[in-house]
């Protein structure tokens, strides 16, 4: 398992559809997420540390887990299945652990109120983890004419082409930088 940590939030001109981009610690990879609306506002309302008038629906959720005695642990970005991630909310109460299942934005919302950490298990973070460095490399070497022709499978192309779609619209200039 890998731990993550939000690295921005990004917002695709063309289309509107936002994603979380989650980094992994220690690491060049990084995992987009798509996210709804309403969720993307919960998570950056949240990070920005702006106070609403009532709890929105992650507060509440934190609330009820808090006020019958149970903490969030974490949150676990768990499978990756046609273009789809699934997540789970490990919830510790009573000494035990209790695992529920979750969108990965909820997940996320969630995480950021409780403090709680985000993991990624290791086959997602392998089938859709994008590695800023080779990219920008395979992007130079296109450019220069020299790239290699390794053979994709189809159904794997149609697989990830969600992903690619999204990824080949996102200006990556400012990522990991300060601010």
């Amino acid at each position: 398992m890998r731990e993550l940590e939000i690295e921005s939030i990004r917002v695709r001109q063309e289309t509107q559809q936002r994603a979380v981009v989650l980094r992994v610690k220690d690491s060049d990879l990084f995992l987009p997420i798509f996210v709804g609306h309403f969720e993307v506002e919960a998570i950056r309302l949240k990070l920005m540390d702006v106070d609403v008038q009532r709890p929105m629906t992650h507060d509440l959720l934190g609330a009820v887990i808090g006020n019958l005695g149970g903490s969030v642990d974490r949150i676990v970005v768990s499978e990756l299945k046609n273009d789809t991630f699934y997540a789970k909310i490990l919830v510790e109460y009573n000494g035990a652990t209790i695992e529920i299942d979750s969108r990965p934005s909820d997940a996320i919302a969630l995480a950021v109120r409780a403090n709680a950490p985000i993991f990624a298990e290791e086959d997602v973070v392998e089938q859709a983890g994008v590695n800023l460095a080779n990219e920008i490399a395979e992007a130079g070497a296109t450019a220069a004419g020299n790239q290699t022709d390794t053979p994709v499978d189809e159904e794997e192309l149609r697989g990830l082409s969600a992903f690619t779609d999204f990824i080949d619209t996102l200006d990556l200039e400012d990522l990991g930088k300060d601010g």
